[in-house]
């Protein structure tokens, strides 16, 4: 039975010539390296053992080339082509056996090498090749067929979170533990979908994503490789591997089958790409109304996600009854820059980022006008906060925008609202919004209706409710609950006997109001 590597332990980078002169067998041999010591970090794909003047022409690339230069010994333009067409053939480097041929290292095939970049080293002493190729064959194969299994159990394991329904999210998580590194996942313009991995590095990758993303994220020298993501001849995204430690090879082994997990998932779940837009939104926008994660270390993914946010004007905004996509699209049509989230209980979270120069309250007001006006009969009501210009204020204001669209939901005033409502809009419904997890509060609202609450008498709260809102107002009361007024009057009376007030006293009353209205805040 054949065991597979450790599969959350990353694997060491592929023999390099370096390494492979550090090996115990070689330096019996006593290696000395006479040219190209600055590429000795080339990784050695292969050793071959070669005495062929054109050797070049069976490489394709990678091998290191052992040779004792019997058929070249005498011909200095031999020398010098042999070095040439290893050269050509991307070999790793050549090994050169010091014997009757070549006592000491030839002056041509040196040079030539040191012109080329090759590295090429001599053995001193008489070494057997074949232990040299068996030494590092056997080291190579154990590590592709390491990296193969490594390959195929990661295919396994995401393929088992995607048939399980596993958020995307989840996904990037187990690819960021295979890789040891920062993994982000971005549409074509290089806005962050998703990222994984250990949350500083990440962050620090996201700090200047726009330019690292354009000018480093092709170099794979640095550690950075990518595999696109995209079907039927169409590309809609990329993953990428951010300073992958291993090797190369492996690398690219872990990021096609990454992206081939990617790509499944989004088929299988049936979405567009901008799905994945709204899932990073909404995970951005849900970390900053919670106030769980500081503002300040959740700017880079802002930034990284298309958000403007140097010497910006943030306008926070709560929707109610709004859909998401019709949302964003309305904010692509307008040209005004933000980020769309549902948040819970049909709120939607619209964060604008406006320059500074520009009217944010009018623009905030273009934008819900034209939402209302779109929306036809349905009810759709837009909540915002004062505009902040400083980022670590944003939160703050994401939250008062929530607590004034609270305010006004299921409110028959709704209706008479300014097209963008403010805490100032909904005066005492507002105050006892912010505050109905005060416990003084709550245990005021307690106090003052406990005569009714204790029966649980909902015809006679409701009563109440409506009494209070009309201005106590008698005759409208007893039309909206299809009552005669002597009735409605009996009902009152029974009220202000359980209560023990007297709903004439604008004092009383005003007390009594207040307690329903933190009452209802806090069952909603």
């Amino acid at each position: 039975m054949t065991t597979t590597p450790d599969i959350w332990e990353p694997l060491e980078p592929a023999l390099s010539v370096r390494q492979v002169l550090t090996l115990e067998r070689v330096l019996a041999g006593e290696p000395e390296v006479v040219a190209g010591a600055s590429h000795l970090d080339r990784p050695v794909r292969w050793v071959h053992v070669a005495e062929a003047a054109d050797v070049g022409v069976m490489l394709s690339g990678g091998e290191m080339v052992l040779t004792t230069g019997v058929l070249l010994a005498g011909d200095e333009e031999k020398q010098a082509e042999y070095v040439r067409s290893l050269h050509r053939a991307e070999a790793a480097a050549v090994v050169l056996g010091l014997g009757r041929a070549f006592p000491a290292a030839p002056d041509v095939m040196r040079r030539a090498a040191e012109r080329c970049g090759l590295p090429m080293v001599v053995l001193h002493r008489p070494f057997p090749f074949a232990e040299l190729t068996e030494e590092v064959q056997s080291r190579l194969v154990r590590r592709k067929f390491a990296a193969v299994s490594l390959s195929e159990a990661v295919r396994t394991e995401l393929t088992a979170l995607i048939t399980a329904g596993a958020p995307l999210q989840r996904l990037l998580d187990e690819v960021a533990r295979h890789s040891a590194c920062p993994v982000v996942v971005t549409n074509l313009a290089h806005r962050v979908l998703g990222t994984a991995g250990e949350r500083p590095a990440v962050d620090d990758v996201l700090r200047d994503w726009e330019r690292i993303a354009r000018q480093a994220g092709g170099t794979e020298g640095d550690g950075w490789i990518r595999a696109e993501l995209g079907g039927r001849g169409e590309r809609w995204g990329r993953i990428v591997l951010c300073g992958y430690r291993g090797d190369t090879a492996t690398g690219r082994l872990l990021a096609d089958r990454a992206a081939e997990a990617l790509v499944l998932h989004r088929m299988l779940g049936g979405g567009a790409a901008c799905s994945w837009e709204e899932q990073s939104a909404q995970s951005l926008l849900t970390d900053l109304v919670s106030g769980v994660v500081p503002a300040r270390q959740l700017l880079p993914r802002a930034r990284a996600a298309g958000l403007p946010v140097n010497r910006r004007t943030f306008v926070p905004l709560v929707v109610r009854d709004g859909d998401t996509p019709r949302l964003d699209r309305l904010l692509r049509l307008l040209g005004l820059p933000g980020l769309v989230a549902e948040l819970a209980d049909g709120a939607t979270a619209v964060l604008l980022s406006l320059p500074r120069d520009q009217d944010a309250d009018a623009l905030a007001a273009h934008f819900a006008t034209r939402l209302r006006t779109d929306s036809g009969p349905a009810r759709t009501v837009v909540a915002a906060a004062d505009s902040r210009v400083v980022w670590d204020d944003v939160p703050a204001g994401l939250r008062e925008a929530q607590h004034v669209a609270d305010a006004v939901a299921d409110s028959a005033a709704a209706l008479d609202l300014p097209p963008v409502v403010r805490l100032r809009d909904v005066h005492l419904r507002g105050l006892i919004r912010l505050l109905r997890d005060d416990p003084h509060v709550q245990s005021f609202a307690e106090r003052e209706l406990d005569g009714l609450l204790r029966e649980a008498d909902e015809d006679l709260l409701s009563v109440l409710r409506t009494y209070l809102a009309t201005g106590r107002n008698k005759s409208r009361t007893a039309q909206l609950h299809h009552v005669s007024r002597p009735a409605l009057y009996r009902r009152l009376e029974a009220i202000q006997v359980r209560l023990g007030v007297d709903l004439d006293d604008f004092e009383q009353a005003a007390s009594v109001h207040i307690a329903l209205l933190a009452h209802d805040a806090q069952q909603q």
